[in-house]
């Protein structure tokens, strides 16, 4: 591994930890040469799960950016990171498990607003708004009266 900052080869791990899951690894490595402290992450590259868009398209299932989307969703909301990522892994964790190469970008939807519902109920409608595409005001309303609905 090469340092970020100088490009040196001559890097050491200073710390090693995994994932309460197992499936990653977090090391903190040192360069010799310049000193710079950097994180990287390790984990098992699993079989090419590909996602089916809307209009038919086919791209690489990326976990950045199903936790992309539920950063949006969570902004200035009191929602830790480290929640989003496990709820994040758990989405592409039942993707993985659940279909053989493809799953249809329906499906993550559905399982990310799950997952938003269980972390932040406002989390969830801004998600479900760009999601859903509401068209006005009352397919919002519904959606709140279905969340209110659930809570009581």
């Amino acid at each position: 591994m090469k340092c970020p900052r100088c490009k040196e080869d001559d890097v050491h791990v200073v710390d090693s930890r995994t994932s309460a899951s197992g499936s990653v690894t977090r090391r903190r490595r040192e360069c010799k040469k310049c000193c710079q402290r950097f994180t990287n992450y390790e984990r098992i590259e699993e079989s090419t799960l590909r996602v089916v868009k809307k209009n038919g398209e086919r791209v690489r299932f990326e976990l950045e950016r199903v936790v992309k989307g539920m950063l949006v969703a969570c902004e200035k909301l009191p929602v830790a990171f480290e929640e989003i990522e496990k709820a994040a892994a758990r989405v592409e964790s039942r993707c993985q498990n659940e279909y053989d190469r493809e799953v249809e970008s329906t499906v993550i939807g559905a399982l990310v607003m799950d997952e938003l519902r269980q972390l932040n109920q406002v989390a969830y409608v801004r998600f479900a708004s760009v999601y859903r595409e509401f068209k006005d005001v009352t397919q919002f309303l519904e959606e709140l009266e279905e969340l209110g609905g659930e809570s009581a």
